[in-house]
């Protein structure tokens, strides 16, 4: 079978759809087989069409090669090139701590993040609306501040490097107590 390059591969985030492995052409009557690390077969044979090939998103890391194969004389060939594929890891889940109630015109609650990692932002989100602006990891505890405006909050994180995302887990809820209504009431009193 003609030699064709292999192309495609990359980084991933753990959970994505995966990456896409092509072959810049095919032949009419060769199949092609994908194969991992050099001894894994991936998927079933593409049959060649002329033009290039698509093997798919792949999800597992590895190296990645194709090997042809003539469907008429069982002629072998192995393609040029390769393609590796990486995952990248989700930032650790982490706890959302704080939250709770406080009264009207008060300071608000705390709400935090109870470990972060370096090189990974956190966004606190109401409802899942940015409020403020990312704070960087530092490795310990973070403090979003006080917070003032009740709702259900969460935390996203977001590595610097890989763009890779993944939620914080829990909520912490914030609510806003009135404050007591005072009623006063004029009573007379004849001698």
């Amino acid at each position: 079978p003609a030699l064709y390059t292999i192309t495609g591969g990359g980084n991933y985030c753990a959970g994505g759809t995966g990456v896409n492995i092509t072959l810049s052409s095919s032949t009419i009557g060769v199949n092609y087989q994908l194969i991992l690390n050099g001894t894994t077969p991936v998927g079933s044979p593409v049959v060649g069409t002329s033009f290039a090939l698509s093997f798919g998103p792949v999800t597992s890391a590895g190296t990645y090669t194709v090997i042809a194969t003539d469907a008429t004389t069982g002629c072998i060939n192995n393609m040029s090139g390769s393609a590796t594929v990486s995952i990248n890891a989700l930032p650790t889940a982490q706890s959302v701590t704080g939250g709770g109630g406080f009264c009207l015109g008060g300071s608000g609650v705390f709400i935090g993040c109870l470990l972060t990692q370096a090189g990974v932002n956190y966004q606190l989100l109401l409802s899942g609306s940015p409020v403020g602006s990312p704070i960087a990891g530092t490795g310990s505890a973070i403090s979003f501040g006080l917070i003032t405006t009740g709702g259900p909050y969460t935390v996203q994180a977001t590595n610097t490097a890989t763009g890779c995302v993944n939620m914080m887990s829990g909520t912490a809820t914030v609510t806003v107590n009135p404050l007591p209504t005072v009623s006063l009431t004029n009573t007379t009193t004849t001698i």
